[in-house]
């Protein structure tokens, strides 16, 4: 079966303004990516850390209060746990991706 390059041109051509009449927009225009969201994340989980490091040098230093050191711990070891789920998911995924065959 041959197919012409010029059909299969048009037919992608097709696709695109269809989904662009149905309210369909790339992922930039919608503002954003998997890289933003990602990045965001990241950075929320740093900063959850930095935090709870900080409460917990005051408290060594006498000047923070018991429940703000146990409630940073806490999220900084949600955060912490979150982050390593999320990096076993990663290598599973990428050792399926290895399983493929090509």
């Amino acid at each position: 079966m041959a197919v012409n390059i010029s059909n299969a041109v048009a037919a992608y051509n097709q696709a695109v303004r269809q989904q662009q009449e149905a309210g369909l927009e790339p992922s930039d225009a919608a503002g954003g990516g998997f890289a933003d969201a990602l990045r965001g994340a990241i950075n929320g989980g740093v900063e959850s850390l930095n935090r709870a490091e900080e409460v917990s040098r005051a408290a060594a230093a006498g000047k923070a209060d018991v429940n703000d050191v146990i409630t940073a711990v806490s999220e900084a070891e949600l955060t912490l746990q979150t982050v390593v789920a999320l990096r076993d998911r990663v290598i599973q995924a990428y050792q399926e991706i290895l399983r493929m065959p090509i």
